[in-house]
């Protein structure tokens, strides 16, 4: 999810604050997000998912 979440976040050159308070969640919890220190819960993933309007598939699925 981390690789996904920051290379979607980019293409819609959203900065992590932004995406943060839009989804009203903290920026360091979205940067450990990214870093994959913390594993975000299924709900905050859909507030994520909604934010950055793509499917909560497209952030957990797997990268090549």
């Amino acid at each position: 999810m981390a690789v996904n979440l920051r290379r979607i976040r980019h293409a819609k050159k959203l900065t992590q604050e932004e995406l943060a308070a839009q989804a009203g969640l903290s920026m360091r919890y979205v940067g450990a997000i990214e870093r994959a220190r913390v594993s975000a819960s299924v709900t905050v993933l859909g507030r994520i998912a909604d934010c950055l309007g793509v499917d909560p598939c497209d952030l957990l699925r797997r990268t090549s």
